[in-house]
């Protein structure tokens, strides 16, 4: 079997079902297995697989075993060459899959590849790359250096922003949303490191490939939407949890830093300015636009909206809503995935907020910002 998919779910019914049908679509012609943990959620995640899914391998814990644990769960019960870990708050174009492989195998040093990760609307999400976060690379982060002087080598390490958004090349840490490797190196690193805070997992395991002499890559030629969660909004708790993650991985890898109580202190008050009285945007649709060849949903839409719902079943006729406010809904059914994750890309900076119902469903999701769990509206 080429490959093994593995979904790590908890709690996010809704978007785990869009998850796992794109990426049955993006598996079309290869030989692989999906295979989903559940960390005993208490929404209907595990009842909708198998119902919906019952073909896919379905792993019901009784308890929340965390992220590492979850996912060396799922990699133990892989039979595939490759695994790809998978967030389930994801959505595959269908060639991600086929493309990734093609790489993989080219690479004679071949680590773990990530993929361009981009947010609900489009906008490219820098974690998709990163470098070793050393206690300068980390305070850089945190004191948002890296913004003010993006061109500064010295200042951009933490997001590897020695390499463009759309340019594959060598990276040495990527985030566990997407990270595509070889079975047998997972197992043979020891996996996920159960003993890791947030936020320090997917950079510990990257880091100890990077140990066995191999090489990490970041893969722009797929973009992949990755719909974040709670644990993203950048408030005093995420301060707490970074530098918790960075004392982590510096007390497992190098000696005690002096520098790091430091440099976390001066990082934590930039940080603290910065958020001071940020305002949260709010998005209110002025107009909604379905794609569509099913008027029934347009209907349906009307209804649960309470506002008048335009059908089209052309892509292109969208774009004269441009920078009018308007919120697209694209149906899965008459449009694929790779169509909906280029559009919004390509128009990301239209004035446009997106949702897609996966096809089947009677759903649309969507995520107006890099710093909200996602909006869910059923009908």
């Amino acid at each position: 079997m080429q490959l093994s998919v593995i979904i790590l779910n908890y709690n996010v019914r809704y978007f785990l079902e869009q998850c796992v049908l794109s990426v049955q679509q993006a598996l079309s012609g290869i030989e692989a297995e999906i295979i989903v943990i559940d960390n005993n959620s208490t929404d209907d995640s595990c009842a909708m697989m198998k119902s919906r899914f019952p073909e896919v391998k379905l792993i019901e814990n009784r308890e929340n075993t965390g992220f590492p644990k979850g996912n060396n769960i799922g990699v133990d019960a892989a039979n595939g060459e490759y695994i790809c870990i998978l967030n389930p708050d994801t959505v595959v174009a269908e060639d991600t899959f086929s493309k990734i492989l093609s790489f993989a195998n080219a690479q004679k040093d071949f680590g773990i590849s990530g993929v361009k990760l981009v947010d609900g609307r489009g906008c490219f999400l820098p974690e998709s790359k990163r470098g070793v976060p050393t206690p300068w690379v980390a305070f850089t982060k945190i004191g948002g250096l890296y913004k003010l002087l993006p061109r500064k080598e010295i200042f951009n390490r933490y997001y590897a922003q020695h390499l463009g958004e759309n340019q594959n090349g060598k990276v040495d840490i990527l985030v566990g949303a997407f990270m595509f490797m070889k079975r047998d190196l997972y197992l043979e690193i020891g996996g996920f490191d159960e003993d890791c805070f947030m936020y320090s997992d997917d950079i510990d395991l990257s880091y100890m490939v990077l140990k066995k002499g191999l090489r990490n890559y970041y893969f722009a030629d797929s973009s992949v939407i990755h719909y974040k969660g709670e644990s993203t909004v950048k408030d005093g708790a995420y301060m707490k949890r970074f530098r918790e993650a960075m004392q982590f991985f510096y007390n497992k890898h190098f000696r005690r830093s002096p520098q790091f109580d430091v440099l976390m202190k001066i990082g934590a008050f930039f940080f603290a300015v910065a958020k001071k009285n940020k305002a949260v945007p709010v998005y209110s649709p002025q107009h909604y636009v379905l794609v569509s060849k099913n008027d029934n949903l347009s209907r349906a839409l009307k209804d649960k909206l309470g506002s008048t719902v335009t059908r089209t079943e052309q892509l292109s006729n969208v774009l004269s809503f441009k920078n009018k406010k308007a919120e697209v809904m694209f149906d899965n059914e008459c449009v694929s995935f790779k169509e909906i994750i280029t559009f919004i890309e390509s128009h990301k900076n239209d004035g446009f907020t997106f949702k897609i119902r996966p096809a089947g469903t009677r759903f649309v999701v969507g995520s107006n910002s890099s710093n909200d769990r996602g909006e869910v509206i059923t009908f």
